[in-house]
């Protein structure tokens, strides 16, 4: 079987993605908060050095994964960006479907793109929301150790597959 048959086989056969963030909806606060903290404190040690999430400070922002029904919430503290308690009322929200997410992490599509054709939206304070946005737009590829933007992309890929073979699943 060729390996874009094989790609095609198991974007078909693929769980609900409600079935694939199960296992990160069922960590506990604690782990994760430590988890995620010295991941985006390893990655975007640059933009907090430069005061990249000073406009954050006092404020919270959601971050929306509607079909995995995952919703985190993050805030800055000392200039780094932290997890919050899932439950924290929040000033901005950005919400969209896994595949949209990862294609705009590996940075497949525009965030511009993503989010005028309403595949990411932004909710509640928009001057928030487009600071994120453009932060996102302003963030650089390279800074990321090879593997991570090898996985990034090669999820990606995947998941346009998944969105193709299953469109009502995604």
């Amino acid at each position: 079987m060729p390996p874009t048959a094989l790609l095609d086989f198991a974007a078909r056969r693929m769980p609900p993605p409600e079935w694939v963030g199960l296992p990160a909806r069922l960590v506990p606060p604690p782990i994760e908060h430590r988890l995620v903290s010295g991941l985006l404190d390893r990655l975007l040690a640059d933009q907090a050095a430069d005061g990249g999430f000073d406009f954050l400070q006092g404020h919270y922002l959601a971050v929306e994964v509607s079909d995995m029904r995952l919703r985190r919430v993050f805030t800055a503290v000392d200039a780094h960006l932290v997890l919050a308690s899932r439950r924290q009322a929040v000033d901005a929200a950005i919400r969209g479907r896994a595949v949209e997410f990862l294609l705009l992490a590996a940075r497949l599509e525009d965030p511009d793109t993503l989010f005028f054709q309403r595949r990411l939206e932004v909710t509640g304070d928009t001057a928030l929301g487009l600071t994120v946005r453009n932060l996102l737009d302003r963030l650089d590829m390279a800074d990321l150790p090879l593997p991570a933007r090898i996985l990034l992309n090669r999820a990606a890929r995947f998941g346009k597959r998944v969105r193709a073979a299953r469109p009502e699943k995604i």
